[in-house]
């Protein structure tokens, strides 16, 4: 997409830069907690002072971290071939990520993720090209927890040559998925010219990087893999109750990561992201779908924005149990706004039950909805066309059906959705046995994982992979492991 101002913006100008300035008085004054010995030092010896168990982070190291980080993150594919300019305005979707469940299309009831549902999920995001980037969407069941961030990556590597979004799950998780990368991509050098994966960190609500998450950011920054900052502020339980107030966490908590990031990598890539959620008062949910979570959502990636970084978002998902009203409603009303407000990454396509559970046939009609927000956010182009002079044509002929300027422009200003969206009289509907929305979409779903694989990895590159995760293996006694089974 190319780069255009976001139609929609929620706060004045001058508020976003009252919301950074307060978020700045808030990491001098209050602080933030971190339980990483390595990440303290670093912090500490920049300029940041302690407060008991607090470290309080002066404007100053916040400003020279905004300096030095890139207005833009480019991620390439696995031929090298560039997958998403993240910057500007310009917006890109990926599946949400580490999902526990899978919903069987088949009951419509969830059950536990395997690596066969990883394989599936890669393989269908291959060819579906409104989605950038794959992620590492599930954490499967059939593998030891000690092994899950490692291996979902090296599945999701052999399975779809998109540019993948995960993180790791230890603090030795980052050196063997590095590896993978960098055997991929063919050289250190090489995969930091040309990223491959992004990493998202979590900051823990209220203010806190975890000896984990502080470990991830500074691994990321240090190897050059680009980190996106995804913190999770939850309204009236771990953040404020108020938009504006949960934003401005926010900002402080993303602050915080910008600041560590760039002190272990100073111009390493570092997204300004995030999960937040409203927080469901009757429920004790955390509904990702709502409103005021979108709300949320938009306004820190105004921020973002603001202060020259590129932005992400987790949007385009459903609390719903299965692809019904609900999901489609809070799913394609979360991948309009994000699209119109210009979030250059925009996670969560595929995700039901508060980020627990994926879904295929999910997948399939979010990936319509992505096409949707897209086009939507592409607007109303100015042609140099005469629009009297067509008028006149139309009402001379009385069709402009084979007009040359109708057979010109129909295929760049039409989007034309996949079979999934019914747009057949109703004869032909019922002729075509009446299935419903999400029957199209499962069957979608089928078809396309039974095409042949066109992503298959090198024996080179595939032999690297199996000795690194044969390793892992072996450090944990976890042979033998699931096979990665590609199918067709």
């Amino acid at each position: 997409m190319s780069d255009r101002a976001p139609l929609f913006e929620l706060l004045a100008a001058s508020d976003v830069e009252r919301i950074v300035s307060e978020a700045c008085r808030v990491l001098w004054t209050v602080g933030v907690l971190v339980e990483n010995q390595e990440a303290s030092h670093l912090l500490l010896d920049a300029g940041a002072s302690s407060s008991g168990d607090r470290l309080l982070i002066p404007e100053r190291l916040v400003r020279d971290a905004l300096a030095s980080a890139p207005h833009a993150v480019q991620l390439f594919d696995r031929a090298g071939q560039l997958a998403l300019d993240l910057g500007g305005s310009r917006v890109h979707f990926d599946p949400g990520s580490c999902g526990l469940h899978m919903l069987d299309a088949a009951t419509h009831r969830r059950r536990d993720a395997t690596t066969a549902d990883l394989v599936a999920i890669a393989q269908l995001v291959e060819g579906l090209p409104h989605y950038a980037a794959q992620s590492t969407a599930l954490s499967p069941s059939d593998v030891p927890r000690e092994l899950a961030d490692r291996w979902r990556l090296a599945v999701a590597l052999h399975a779809c040559a998109k540019p993948v979004v995960t993180g790791t799950f230890r603090k030795d998780g980052f050196a063997p998925m590095l590896a993978m990368l960098v055997a991929v991509r063919g050289g250190a050098a090489e995969l930091a010219d040309k990223p491959l994966a992004i990493f998202d960190c979590c900051p823990s609500p209220p203010l806190k990087w975890s000896d984990l998450t502080a470990q991830a950011l500074m691994d990321c920054a240090r190897a050059r893999v680009p980190a996106t900052l995804v913190s999770m502020p939850l309204t009236g339980a771990a953040s404020p109750v108020t938009l504006r107030e949960a934003v401005v966490q926010h900002c402080a908590e993303n602050l915080s990561g910008v600041v560590l990031h760039q002190l272990a990598g100073k111009g390493s890539p570092v997204l300004y992201g995030g999960a937040p959620s409203a927080f469901d008062m009757r429920q004790g949910t955390t509904p990702m779908g709502a409103a005021e979570t979108m709300l949320i959502d938009i306004g820190a990636a105004q921020v973002g924005r603001h202060l020259g970084l590129p932005t992400h978002g987790y949007l385009a998902l459903s609390d719903a149990k299965v692809p019904d009203y609900q999901s489609g409603m809070e799913t394609a009303s979360g991948a309009v706004l994000a699209a119109l407000a210009g979030i250059n990454l925009v996670s969560g396509p595929g995700m039901l039950d508060f980020v627990l559970t994926q879904s295929l046939e999910k997948l399939v009609l979010d990936h319509e909805a992505c096409a949707m927000a897209l086009r939507l956010a592409s607007g109303i182009r100015v042609s140099a066309d005469d629009p009297v002079a067509l008028m006149a044509d139309l009402v001379k002929s009385g069709s402009l059906l084979g007009h040359p300027h109708t057979r010109k422009h129909w295929r760049g200003e039409l989007m034309i959705p996949s079979a999934v969206i019914d747009r057949g009289s109703y004869g032909d509907w019922e002729a075509a046995g009446g299935k419903w929305a999400h029957e199209r979409a499962a069957a979608d779903a089928e078809r396309r994982r039974k095409l042949p694989s066109k992503s298959a990895l090198t024996e080179s590159q595939s032999r690297a992979l199996h000795e690194i995760l044969r390793e892992e293996a072996s450090r944990w006694g976890a042979e033998p492991l699931p096979r990665i089974e590609l199918g067709s």
